[in-house]
């Protein structure tokens, strides 16, 4: 099966993990510091915290916010259920908005028909890689106490009107999954460019401790001391992990570049395919291209699914829209509130996409598609 995603690994990244192996750190030590110094230079200066993966960085970055029972929260449905979930385990009450009819992200007039004076956190989606229109957010936003979060688990090393992604948002959160542009193994961040959000956010991945004596209750009880002020968790991520992620981190430029090269192919094969929509962009964006999502029209995008897994190409759907979930069905969500995410959704299918993948094996997912599309069976790869 040719999955949709795969993680790609070097030599010189077993290397670098087996150096964090041997040295005297595992967990918080200096590959720590590293590299999210080797972030930040992704981020526009943007300050980042490393931690655990995604939907911790999602967590981290609502309690930094103050996010608590009472405030709202605006999420697009179009993204993974973390983007939502991380703000209703801390209380919030999730408000959905639509998005747009050609990226897929946050519609900036859907946010300011939802924003109230309770709404704590405006949450875009950089869906697919694609950065949301982050100065219509803003704007949309105006006279509003809102902080806005940009959910950049799709998009690190994406730009929006030449300013990277990391410095878009007053706070911003990657993953880095294996299939994700680069990868830790398991592993996220919060990158923000405000000082106070920031060591909110690291001190909330950590437990919530307080080692600055300056700013103890108590700080003449000797060197050994700390303070907790606020509740936190243990969202850290290990030095040997992020050794791996300093290794990924030297090739993201090729990554991006190899993707970007694979999505001008199938835009040239799938421009005049019948059936198909291919995705679109913005002429202010550079994508990070995480996903390639085309749309199958005419009610056949279940048939097509079985059609490309049973010829082995392992597509994939991006994604169940948030409020359809029964989770939040039962808080009385329902169905046909977002039509556009919604009307997509039907249509939605992600084919293979990473920086691994071969031209060959690329003809094979095209061809494949075509043939799930005309009702025949596939080529065989061989």
């Amino acid at each position: 099966m040719l999955p949709y995603g795969r993680q790609s690994v070097t030599d010189d990244d077993v290397a670098a993990v087996v150096a964090a192996l041997r040295s005297d750190w595992l967990t918080t030590g200096p590959q720590v510091e590293a590299f999210e110094d080797d972030l930040a230079a992704w981020t526009g200066g943007a300050g980042c915290a490393a931690v655990a993966n995604g939907t911790a960085a999602l967590h981290v970055a609502y309690a930094a916010a103050g996010v608590g029972p009472g405030d709202e929260v605006v999420v697009p449905p179009m993204t993974f259920v973390a983007t939502a979930s991380s703000a209703a385990l801390l209380g919030a009450k999730i408000v959905f908005a639509d998005v747009e009819e050609e990226t897929y992200t946050l519609d900036p007039a859907a946010v300011a028909a939802a924003t109230t004076a309770r709404t704590r956190v405006v949450s875009a989606v950089d869906y697919a890689g694609h950065p949301a229109d982050y100065d219509a957010l803003r704007a949309a936003l105006a006279g509003s106490d809102a902080l806005l979060l940009a959910d950049a688990a799709h998009s690190i090393g994406a730009s929006y009107r030449d300013r990277p992604v990391g410095s878009l948002a007053d706070l911003t959160t990657f993953s880095f999954f294996p299939t994700k542009n680069l990868t830790t193994a398991e592993g996220g961040a919060v990158a923000s460019t405000n000082p106070e959000l920031l060591k909110r956010a690291r001190r909330f991945r950590n437990i919530g401790l307080v080692r600055e004596r300056a700013e103890q209750r108590w700080p003449d009880e000797g060197g050994w001391h700390q303070e907790v002020h606020e509740f936190g968790l243990n969202h850290r991520l290990p030095d040997v992990l992020c050794a791996l992620g300093r290794s990924q981190l030297r090739r993201l430029d090729a990554f991006l570049a190899r993707r970007a090269r694979l999505v001008a192919r199938y835009d040239a094969a799938l421009a005049e395919l019948p059936g198909v929509r291919i995705p679109g962009r913005r002429p202010w964006a550079r994508p990070a291209w995480h996903l390639y999502p085309i749309r199958v029209l005419d009610g056949r995008r279940g048939e097509v699914y079985e059609r490309m897994r049973a010829a082995g190409i392992g597509v994939q759907v991006n994604y169940i829209p948030v409020h359809w979930h029964p989770v939040f069905a039962d808080l009385g969500y329902r169905r046909g509130s977002c039509p556009v995410a919604e009307s997509f959704y039907a249509e939605q299918l992600s084919l293979p996409l990473f920086p691994d993948l071969t031209d060959s094996d690329q003809d094979r997912v095209i061809d494949a598609l075509d043939a799930a599309l005309r009702g025949v069976p596939a080529r065989s790869a061989a």
